[in-house]
Order: structure tokens, then sequence, then C-alpha cells
């Protein structure tokens, strides 16, 4: 699991089933609800087959969106 200012940020998963992207907050999932449809979510995960990856600009916002809610907590 990849930390940032010493909480967890992302990580990602894979087995037999399938990958999961695990974002570790489902207020992030919430934000990008519209981007995620077509995809298998429950709370702060993303499952996808490894045939039909996430596209590289959605992760990438999901990864800015944490740093930013990561941030903004270690400011209170």
């Amino acid at each position: 699991m990849n930390r940032y200012r010493g909480r967890p940020l992302v990580s990602f998963g894979a087995g037999k089933g399938g990958c999961s992207f695990y974002v570790q907050s489902p207020a992030v999932m919430d934000a990008h609800r519209d981007e995620l449809l077509g995809y298998d979510t429950i709370k702060g995960t993303v499952h996808f087959a490894p045939d039909g990856p996430l596209p590289a600009d959605l992760v990438t916002k999901l990864v800015e969106a944490r740093i930013a809610e990561t941030d903004a907590a270690a400011k209170r």
C-alpha cells in the first residue's frame, strides 16, 4: 500500500477473479461516480477485468483527489 503523509493513499490488487484499485475513500469515489459508471465499485474500491484496465487519466484523477483529500485532512 502506498502511503502519503503517513496515511494510506491508493493500492492495487489482482487475483483470479480480476483486478482491484483501492482508492481508500468513499468520498473520492462518490465525487467521480459519473466517470466510474460501467465499473463494479464498492465503497472505496473499483473492480475491473485485466482485459479492461482503468484509463490512465481516470487513475490520475483519483490519485490526485486522494492527495488533495489527505492534504486537507493534514491542515485540520
